[in-house]
């Protein structure tokens, strides 16, 4: 007689997860105001159900999400369906989803999720779209859809104040144009362009940005590092992650060393943001930004 297949360590996981996530300790995880039990696979829609106060009942690379996004902050309840690129489908079912949330960048996959529960897409980035608007009209809609209607109302109209407020600080600081980078090693970076969410973030401060050549959907890579040399006057912000290597070597270079920008002290070094975020993401780049030329400001007062 045939014994059956023990269970793989995979589908052990899947079940701890998913036992959590349904046991009463979770409350109304994944509930909107209708008690909808909703899971997504995009980032930019797991922060914006989270802003909401909208638990999911699972969504994806958690760890990562809270090292690259950090905020707002993930319930333990929530599942994790591991990578963005190959959901576990086992742990997806298991958890019991009455409706799924993906991006267009997930559209490969819509048909398969949509044999486990409904699937509805949003689109935040793509060619020709402005991202911090689709961010704006997504968070509406997740408010609808989810009977969170007025919460999603009011968390556009806080961004809004927020940014007239920064907008005002950042008035005073002198102006400079920001040139928002990702370094990829000691010699190349990615760049983000006005269609990406950090270049609507600068426009909508009033801050102009030092990139100011076509990118493809919000960013340019890789850019060779001489490309900062045509942009003295510049703020050279770095998001992280940043290789360690990175660091070490251009310690010691030369040519970085000898940047206007970075002999004037103009390199900030931002704490974790997802470049690919809404407005959650967007409101905490302003938030980081505007603190770290603040600070340099002060520094240089004193």
């Amino acid at each position: 007689m045939t014994q059956p297949a023990a269970p793989t360590r995979r589908t052990l996981l899947a079940l701890a997860a998913a036992a959590a996530a349904a046991s009463p300790a979770s409350g109304a995880a994944g509930s909107g105001v209708g008690g909808t039990r909703v899971a997504t696979v995009d980032w930019a829609v797991l922060e914006t159900l989270l802003a909401l106060g909208i638990t999911p009942v699972a969504a994806t690379e958690l760890l990562q999400f809270r090292e690259v996004a950090v905020e707002p902050a993930v319930p333990a309840s929530v599942a994790d369906l591991g990578l963005r690129g190959t959901v576990n489908f086992e742990m997806l079912q298991l958890v019991r989803p009455e409706l799924i949330f993906i991006s267009n960048f997930y559209a490969s996959s819509a048909e398969r999720l949509g044999l486990i529960a409904p699937v509805e897409s949003f689109t935040i980035y793509a060619q020709g779209v402005a991202p911090f608007s689709a961010a704006e009209a997504m968070t509406l809609a997740i408010g609808r859809r989810l009977g969170a209607e007025a919460a999603a109302q009011r968390f556009v109209a806080e961004t809004k104040a927020e940014f007239a407020g920064l907008r005002g600080r950042i008035a005073a600081l002198g102006g400079r144009p920001v040139i928002p980078i990702n370094l990829g090693d000691a010699r190349h970076f990615r760049v983000f362009g006005a269609d990406s969410m950090f270049g609507e973030v600068l426009a909508r401060l009033g801050v102009a940005n030092a990139w100011t050549q076509a990118t493809s959907y919000s960013a340019m890579a890789p850019v060779g590092l001489e490309a900062l040399a045509r942009i003295p006057e510049a703020w050279i912000v770095v998001i992280p992650p940043v290789p360690e290597d990175a660091t070490r070597i251009l310690g010691r270079s030369a040519f970085w060393n000898a940047l206007p920008n970075v002999v004037a002290g103009r390199v900030l070094t931002l704490e974790p943001v997802n470049p690919f975020g809404a407005l959650p993401a967007a409101r905490r780049f302003a938030r980081l930004l505007v603190a770290a030329i603040e600070r340099y400001a002060g520094a240089a007062r004193g």
